[in-house]
């Protein structure tokens, strides 16, 4: 192997040929989408019990990420190495079960017993192949062909384009999967409650504050007793409510506004009314949007009807791990 000197331009050259080649694959790949493509997405969402998705070498990689993909959207999955499949892993397939398995070539000897299994007990087969007339893809019950591309390795035999095209046709295949069983974000925090990603999927109504908490007053509630709320509830600031219902929202700018006589007054006369507000069911990391956008410190948060439920401070957002 004998270093080869390139310019900068020249290496970003050959990156931006790479990533070409890859896309054109997946292009193709997508125009070619048909039967086959649904009857898979039909067999998963049918399915009873677990995606076996298997492969070796980087069709294995690649099928350790379809696994992950498809369990942490709502499709059951685990990844099966075909080399321990023939040392005892087949003990996991059972029958209510469907195998997913990844060749290129479509005939990598240890996938033998694999597929002989599933064919055994009526396993469902679905394949990821290049070779139409391989072993894998005559023996499976449904065949998703990858378009038969150059790999964008510079001598043409690196897996490259071939695993792209397989980990993204396993990501089709797992998407649409979840937007048949009508997964959505919900659902989606629970299989990711922890990081941060689990923080940006937590709604408001588990960060909010409630009941008791809550600094609310009547229209006609002097702005002494107004004053004795905002301090004693902590959030400096009240809610106006009339039936349960947000009609605005004292703050220290609306204090500072109506110095003037404010102890004469009552809390309906110094709220400004229509303030911002956040739906409950709301994710926290929209609230902590819009009070970033708005510079304020917390919102009311209503229900279907407009009634207070709650409200959200925007430290209860910092310390859920948002920001």
């Amino acid at each position: 192997m004998t270093p080869r000197q390139m310019s900068p331009d020249e290496t970003l050259a050959e990156m931006a040929r790479v990533l070409t080649v890859e896309a054109a694959a997946l292009t193709r790949m997508a125009s070619e989408l048909g039967a086959a493509q649904l009857r898979a997405v039909e067999i998963l969402e049918a399915m009873e019990g677990r995606v076996i998705v298997s492969g070796v070498g980087k069709s294995g990689h690649i099928g350790n990420k379809i696994a992950a993909t498809l369990a942490s959207t709502g499709t059951p999955a685990q990844f099966v190495h075909a080399t321990e499949a023939s040392h005892g892993d087949l003990g996991m397939v059972t029958p209510r079960d469907v195998c997913l398995v990844l060749s290129n070539s479509g005939e990598t000897s240890e996938l033998t017993d694999i597929v002989t299994y599933s064919r055994r007990f009526g396993i469902p087969l679905i394949a990821i192949t290049r070779k139409p007339d391989s072993t894998l893809a005559t023996q499976a019950d449904v065949t998703l062909l990858l378009p038969d591309a150059p790999e964008a390795c510079g001598i043409g035999m690196a897996p490259t384009t071939s695993t792209t095209a397989t980990l993204a046709m396993g990501d089709a295949l797992a998407v649409a999967v979840m937007k048949r069983r009508g997964f959505e974000r919900e659902d989606f925090k629970v299989f990711h409650p922890g990081g941060k990603l689990g923080a940006q999927l937590m709604l408001v109504d588990g960060l909010m504050h409630k009941g008791e908490a809550l600094p609310l007053v009547d229209p006609d509630t002097p702005m002494s007793e107004a004053l004795l709320t905002m301090t004693a509830k902590g959030f400096g600031l009240a809610g106006l409510v009339e039936g349960g219902r947000l009609l605005g929202i004292i703050t220290d700018g609306d204090l500072r506004r109506n110095m003037d006589g404010l102890m004469a007054r009552n809390a309906g006369e110094v709220a400004t009314r229509g303030p911002k507000v956040i739906r409950s069911g709301s994710l926290a990391s929209e609230a902590l949007h819009e009070m970033n956008s708005r510079k304020i410190s917390a919102l009311f948060v209503l229900d279907a009807e407009d009634r207070v439920v709650g409200l959200l401070h925007i430290h209860d957002c910092l310390r859920a791990g948002l920001g």
